[in-house]
């Protein structure tokens, strides 16, 4: 995504949910993540615990002077932009093949 111009970014993203600027340096956020919520529980003789979590991830675009120079992302699953997770869910648009 490196490189990319504004347009294109809000043509494969869309808008982002929230912006900051100083100089001529944006940052735009945006969330991802499929809507699932994982939910785990054990038991014992004495009872039991239930914990569950949303899946998702937040991504922030870096541009400078209307270009992208960073993606940096925070998410607790997948790796690097792993195919199927949180993080790929908004991104996938601006890098698959044209």
């Amino acid at each position: 995504m490196v490189g990319l111009s504004k347009e294109q970014v809000l043509t494969c993203m869309g808008a982002p949910a929230n912006k900051a600027a100083e100089g001529n340096t944006e940052v735009w956020g945006y969330a991802s993540g499929n809507g699932m919520t994982v939910a785990s529980a054990s038991y014992d003789r004495y009872g039991g615990t239930a914990v569950s979590s949303s899946r998702f991830c937040n991504i922030n675009i870096v541009m400078a002077s209307g270009q992208v120079t960073a993606v940096n992302y925070t998410g607790p699953t997948g790796g690097l932009l792993t195919a199927g997770e949180q993080c790929a869910y908004a991104v996938d648009a601006c890098v698959r093949p044209r």
